[in-house]
């Protein structure tokens, strides 16, 4: 668990230029707070406890503003920026590196309890901030969301998409962009 947030920290450094310090990512970084009480309350819900993970799990979001179910899976290296309004379900799959922004909603899209029914998001993903990912589909290596989207469907690895409904975004590399033949997509003009 200690690498697993030794990762975390080293995430916020690489991936937000704000972080200055690792001192400031373990005192000030609500996405940070968050992903050490998830840790523990995992943790304890692998074991078998049931009441002792829920009440991390609920001071976790009191402290952070990001709620985390006990059951959900998270990779190394998650970054959640800012955080605040985020909401993780119990079956949601989380890879490594995936950076999520504020509001980020992985959901499920009916009553079922049985299986999976929230999203698994590959590793390298980038979740943009609002955007709503629901039920069991997967998000692909790399993949990026816009902020707004609403996913209802698979995303391929490496992949943009955006709206609500999402949909893929046609991206061209730079060398055809710079021909004439296109215009190159990068997540700032998402």
């Amino acid at each position: 668990m200690l690498k697993y947030l030794r990762d975390d920290i080293n995430a916020a450094m690489t991936r937000d230029p704000a972080a200055k310090s690792r001192l400031q990512v373990v005192l000030f970084y609500p996405g940070f707070h968050a992903l050490l009480f998830h840790r523990v309350a995992h943790a304890l819900h692998r074991r078998g406890w049931f009441w002792l993970p829920q009440l991390f799990a609920w001071f976790g979001r009191l402290v952070s503003g990001v709620e985390i179910h006990p059951g959900a899976t998270i990779g190394k290296g998650m970054f959640i920026d800012h955080g605040m309004g985020s909401v993780v379900g119990a079956t949601a799959i989380i890879g490594d590196n995936v950076t999520m922004y504020h509001g980020v909603t992985l959901g499920g899209r009916g009553f079922d309890r049985l299986g999976r029914r929230h999203p698994a998001i590959g590793d390298g993903a980038l979740l943009g901030a609002a955007c709503i990912i629901l039920g069991p589909i997967s998000i692909g290596d790399g993949a990026k969301i816009g902020a707004g989207a609403v996913v209802l469907e698979s995303v391929p690895p490496g992949e943009t998409a955006v709206g609500a409904p999402a949909r893929l975004v046609p991206v061209k590399t730079p060398e055809v962009a710079r021909s004439g033949g296109g215009r190159c997509i990068s997540m700032e003009d998402v």
